[in-house]
């Protein structure tokens, strides 16, 4: 799965160059980490839950998930701080690449009636977020071992200095924007 990889390498850095008339090699913007997200809110009445969240993690990025807690206590959404509300997972080098290619390349096509990622989804420091409905478009997720489903969001980091910059490294790295 060092496929991604290689392409950036061989293929990416070089077109990005000539695009934006970069003068070396470092300067062309790179993707810096994957940090996956599942944020749950009902976990006081169910920590069952959370355990499945975490496994469901686990198995998708071949990495452990940690456990992320409240900040601050918010009495209308009945939440203690320190409380479990999610679990989240930063994937870099090699696990980061081979987790964008099986998103790329074998989830999204997996979505009904995909035509595509938004292309407004930039903050505007080069960095890329979008949201999963369901964790079923993984291939590691069993249909009868799910307990409910999940939505989950994935930010992209990149060393881009801008949108444009972000947005054509993603492309060159198969994201499959809308036309």
């Amino acid at each position: 799965m060092e496929k991604l990889k290689e392409q950036y390498v061989k293929e990416v850095i070089p077109a990005l160059m000539k695009k934006f008339n970069y003068k070396s090699t470092m300067q062309v913007p790179k993707l810096e980490k994957i940090v996956i997200n599942i944020g749950l809110g009902d976990t006081k009445e169910n920590p069952k839950e959370l355990e499945n969240a975490v496994n469901d993690l686990a198995l998708i990025t071949g990495q452990k998930p940690v456990i992320t807690k409240a900040k601050k206590s918010i009495a209308a959404f009945k939440l203690r701080e320190g409380a479990n509300v999610g679990c989240k997972v930063t994937l870099r080098s090699g696990k980061m690449y081979d987790f964008a290619y099986k998103l790329f390349n074998v989830a999204l096509p997996r979505v009904r009636d995909f035509r595509g990622v938004s292309k407004n989804s930039f903050d505007g420091r080069g960095n890329y977020s979008m949201g999963v409905k369901e964790q079923l478009i993984f291939p590691e997720i069993e249909y009868d071992k799910i307990d409910k489903l999940r939505g989950m969001d994935i930010i992209f980091v990149t060393t881009a200095e801008s949108d444009e910059e972000a947005k054509e490294l993603l492309t060159l790295l198969g994201m499959p924007f809308q036309n």
